[in-house]
């Protein structure tokens, strides 16, 4: 932790950039942030992204994130039911992720129970966002011509590309005009997509981007935090569901704070801390992708396994100082030479015991009391370039756990004679390996916690 400290902290001047060439697969759909090398370019995008990360869209994804939540339970029929059972958790983290994407990402007016083909026969957009974040590291790393190979899923993945695309370039094109005609209809529209929009259209000259960096900034973002938040709330349930003591612990936490009957409000955020920790350590122990939301690389040849680590370059002449190990006080300095690579291995940090004792142990105790946005939590990364889209998950993330652990009690579905050591084996030994670690399909059951009358 201190290395990276070092590596990624600083000025605006930094000593390390990222690889050249290395940020290809992120630029797919155009020029972004965190596609972007450090400098003026980098600047350049965050003038123009930053602003729509503010106060009004936390407070949109607190509330479609409980509307969104409403709909599942109706949806799914969960308003009639006391016990629920889910062969797979995911399944409701995933579209829940995906769904609130939709609304503050894009705007789109969408809900659960939306079919995935349109009545004129073709994919809808939110079927396209959905098919698109399944299979983003294909899209990503494979060149365009690969969508037309006669391989299952692939004819899939090219309607939603040619359908999204679509979309992205009407809507960038409306959207701008409404800006410009200073429309009531742009300035109802609160979503991120809009306010990049309107962001940019403040900007003049060469400081502007141009509609395709607009669209790349977009979907990276967006699409960035999709599988990160699905991944890292069906993690927490699972974690939850095996440690029950804990579970309880949050759902009094929970009940303190809002009681009983009402929803949660956007006011509530910062006293749900205990709620936020468990996110927290949950994305401690299923560590994300750096590619996903605080711009690093990923090797250019697709490896999985550098995906978990981040790489810089030395751009002139530096010393990094070591910490001694663990009894011993004091640095050992390391002269760095101009061109060096280096790669900081985030997994391996967030089970370092120097800085997280019982790293194996899910211990949400070790985050009470850390705020949202402290840099205590490293997983987001620190710096200037840390992740831009790190509240817009942790508002997400509160606002679900929150309505979910109070209204039900989630435990583990056993198969035949199957403890909970081989669930546990079962479900969270080998993390599924994508551009984002998470547990395997975990199987639980809700019950919930006030019978109905």
């Amino acid at each position: 932790m201190d290395v990276m400290k070092q590596v990624l902290t600083g000025d605006r001047k930094t000593k390390w950039n990222k690889l050249e060439g290395s940020l290809v697969v992120l630029s797919k759909w155009g020029a972004n942030l965190v596609a972007s090398q450090d400098g003026e370019v980098w600047r350049r995008h965050r003038r123009v992204v930053g602003p729509a990360f503010d106060g009004t869209l936390y407070q949109l994804v607190w509330t479609k994130t409980l509307e969104t939540y409403a709909e599942m339970e109706a949806a799914e029929g969960w308003s009639n039911c006391d016990v629920v059972d889910l062969p797979a958790v995911q399944a409701i983290s995933t579209k829940m992720a995906l769904l609130v994407i939709a609304k503050c990402g894009f705007g789109l007016s969408v809900d659960w129970s939306a079919p995935p083909i349109g009545p004129d026969g073709e994919i809808t957009v939110q079927e396209a966002v959905r098919v698109l974040a399944d299979s983003y590291i294909v899209g990503m790393m494979m060149p365009n011509w690969v969508q037309y190979l006669p391989l299952p899923g692939f004819a899939e993945i090219r309607r939603a590309f040619q359908a999204f695309t679509g979309f992205m370039q009407h809507e960038i094109a409306s959207r701008t005009e409404e800006v410009r005609s200073g429309s009531q209809l742009a300035d109802d529209r609160k979503d991120t997509f809009t306010m990049i929009v309107r962001a940019n259209e403040q900007e003049s000259g060469k400081l502007k981007l141009s509609d395709q960096e607009v669209i790349g900034n977009v979907f990276i973002m967006l699409f960035a935090g999709h599988e990160t938040t699905a991944h890292t709330l069906s993690a927490t349930l699972a974690l939850l569901a095996l440690h029950q003591e804990i579970q309880n612990e949050i759902c009094e936490h929970i009940i303190s704070v809002i009681g009983h009957d009402r929803d949660p409000v956007f006011s509530d955020y910062e006293s749900l801390d205990k709620v936020l920790a468990t996110f927290y350590e949950a994305l401690r122990l299923f560590r994300k992708s750096f590619v996903r939301l605080y711009g690093s690389q990923a090797d250019v040849s697709g490896n999985p396994a550098s995906a978990y680590i981040m790489i810089r370059q030395a751009t002139e002449d530096t010393v990094l100082n070591l910490p001694n190990p663990i009894g011993q006080d004091g640095n050992t300095p390391l002269a760095v030479h101009k061109g060096t690579v280096i790669g900081l291995d985030l997994i391996g940090m967030h089970y370092n015991p120097r800085y997280f004792p019982d790293p194996e142990n899910f211990r949400p105790s070790r985050w009470y009391g850390t705020s949202g946005d402290s840099e205590a939590f490293f997983a987001f990364s620190i710096g200037p370039r840390a992740c831009i889209g790190r509240k817009f998950a942790t508002v997400e993330a509160v606002a679900f756990l929150t309505m979910l652990l109070r209204d039900w009690r989630v435990e583990p579905t056993f198969k035949d004679n199957e403890t909970p050591e081989a669930w546990r084996e079962r479900v969270l030994s080998l993390p599924n390996m994508g551009l984002t670690l998470g547990v395997r399909g975990a199987p639980v059951k809700l019950t919930r916690r006030q019978a109905r009358s």
